[in-house]
């Protein structure tokens, strides 16, 4: 087993100054023999989730042929995956973290089981495709806190962040190449083989976790309780800092997210079915996989409180232009270089959360991230759809994203102190009682 090194919260991110300022650093993969089992795993898995993240709202635009219902079965999922997220955060400090992911691959893959059997019937029927993914939504809550709180014991300290810049290269992998392969095979193959596949890749990664060794919380870790829970709260609620890292990313992807829109325009404005759905998916993953493999940079970046802001400034300038773009390809180009600015945004606010978090509080902060960040997006398939049965599609997605270069400005305004945030300042009060948590990890752009 490879030592944990502790080390402040607040300690600066170590840089190797032999290594390329641009490139991304696989020492992680090279290092941990678990840490490469759980990122092989999640690499697979989360390829197939991606599939069903496309075939869900398009089975449900192609029997309803409304893009509110699309927004619709995505709010669906919020509640549960809030609500699976905070107990999952204190669930991953109390448990051993393997077991835990060991029952979530099981019944993640139970509940697509269940799309792929109502997509075989003759008549599918509309309401499994609200209630599945819901349940999975929830489900989905547990896992990500149980994963990201075991990367910390699998690796020595300096090589923390070179995991999460691999760990978000995964994320847009699965982002770029999911949906671009989930529209080829909608196109030839159908629904149904489609979400059989997604459950061939929860059994690889329930596989692959059996070869882990155990991860129990260090110390035994915390009795999972609502007052665990509280406690992460109130901690945040004193960290205006860390509020805006929050606050930032629901602006961005509650007005700028244009995702339940894109049935409605692929087959509609663009006339090209469910290939040009599936690129329309696959675009914003393509940028980020490029913005993510160039972060080398960020390291020299001092005003990360600023950076945020600028960067998703770019992403609502790039929706909003997207929202005007008559021509697939451009719209294509527009939605990438929106994946790359969030991407950027992402690593930033990542870093400052990392840095301004006791670690014993790091699991259940871990979730309330979790469930922004995931939580966002379907409170923005919501709006975008609903925005959209009033006005059209086109002047849904150009005013989310005037809505989102506002947003920036009102956060910029009501919280100078995210503004102003820079390396190194450290937000954190000394760390109370209780064990280590884990250590939060960011998704996709997003």
């Amino acid at each position: 087993m490879v030592p944990r090194l502790p080390a402040s919260p607040s300690a600066p991110l170590p840089v190797t100054a032999a290594r390329p300022r641009l490139l991304i650093d696989t020492t992680p993969l090279r290092e941990s023999r678990d840490f490469r089992i759980l990122f092989g795993g999640q690499i697979v898995s989360f390829f197939g989730s991606q599939l069903t993240v496309v075939a869900v709202p398009f089975q449900v635009y192609q029997l309803t042929r409304s893009s509110l219902q699309v927004g619709l079965v995505s709010l669906a999922q919020l509640v549960p995956l809030i609500v699976g997220s905070l107990v999952g955060g204190a669930m991953a400090d109390s448990i051993d973290r393997r077991r835990l992911l060991l029952w979530m691959q099981v019944v993640l893959g139970i509940t697509t089981v269940g799309l792929a059997v109502n997509a075989s019937l003759d008549r599918p029927a509309l309401w499994p495709l609200y209630a599945l993914p819901a349940v999975a939504a929830g489900f989905s809550g547990v896992d990500k806190p149980a994963r990201n709180a075991a990367i910390p014991g699998l690796l020595r300290r300096p090589s923390l962040p070179a995991a999460y810049a691999l760990w978000q290269v995964q994320y847009q992998v699965g982002f770029l190449l999911g949906p671009a392969v989930a529209g080829v095979l909608l196109a030839g193959f159908g629904l149904a083989t489609v979400y059989w596949i997604d459950v061939a890749t929860f059994v690889v990664a329930f596989l692959a976790v059996t070869q882990m060794r155990s991860l129990p919380p260090e110390g035994g870790g915390t009795p999972a309780s609502a007052a665990s829970v509280a406690e992460g709260f109130r901690f945040l609620r004193k960290r205006p800092v860390l509020v805006g890292t929050f606050a930032i990313d629901l602006d961005a992807m509650v007005f700028g997210m244009p995702r339940a829109l894109f049935p409605a325009l692929g087959t509609g404005l663009y006339g090209g079915g469910a290939q040009a759905v599936g690129l329309l998916y696959a675009a914003p993953g393509a940028g980020a996989l490029v913005g993510s493999l160039l972060t080398g940079w960020v390291s020299r970046v001092e005003h990360q409180g600023r950076a945020v802001l600028v960067a998703v400034t770019i992403w609502g300038l790039a929706i909003a232009g997207f929202g005007l773009a008559s021509w697939l390809p451009l719209g294509l180009v527009l939605l990438a270089l929106a994946g790359a600015a969030d991407v950027v945004s992402a690593v930033f606010r990542n870093t400052i959360l990392q840095l301004s978090v006791p670690d014993s509080l790091r699991g259940r902060l871990s979730a309330i991230h979790i469930a922004v960040v995931t939580g966002g997006p379907r409170l923005g398939d919501a709006e975008a759809g609903a925005v959209a049965a009033l006005a059209g599609p086109r002047f849904s997605v150009v005013s989310g994203g005037v809505a989102c270069v506002a947003g920036v400005a009102v956060t910029a305004w009501l919280l100078p102190q995210f503004a102003r945030y820079r390396t190194g300042q450290d937000e954190a009060e000394p760390e109370p009682a209780g064990e280590p948590g884990p250590e939060p990890e960011r998704r996709q752009a997003g």
